[in-house]
């Protein structure tokens, strides 16, 4: 089974949404074989708790624009990670710390990596 062409289409709205507030270590991840409840994970970090919600902010206004509504959204109080989930799509925004903590990309590793849009910057430091 694949990430469904609807969730390919979130990610790429969702990662160029984190791409125009300067999110870091851009990565989609197609979970859809190992988890039931999700097709993608979306994964990016900031460098301070601000970015982190304006990041996340500008996340969910992009996918309001196409109609998504968030089923659930975890973290946002303190800013150091942020989840949200779109069903489809489970969006992670990290402060570097816990990014570099929880290493995400290790557990998920073993999974398929979703290309993302050419106008995608990662924006390594």
């Amino acid at each position: 089974m694949t990430a469904t062409e609807h969730a390919i289409a979130l990610v790429e709205t969702a990662a160029r949404a984190a791409s125009d507030k300067l999110a870091q270590q851009i990565i989609a991840f197609d979970v859809s074989d190992q988890l039931a409840i999700t097709d993608a994970f979306l994964l990016c970090s900031a460098s301070n708790d601000r970015q982190v919600r304006a990041i996340v902010d500008e996340i969910e206004q992009r996918l309001r624009d196409l109609g998504e509504k968030p089923i659930r959204r975890e973290g946002e109080r303190d800013g150091r990670w942020v989840l949200i989930d779109y069903g489809d799509l489970v969006v992670h925004v990290q402060h570097e710390e816990e990014r570099q903590f929880y290493a995400l990309e290790r557990l998920w590793r073993d999974c398929p990596v979703i290309a993302l849009p050419a106008d995608v910057t990662p924006h390594q430091r």
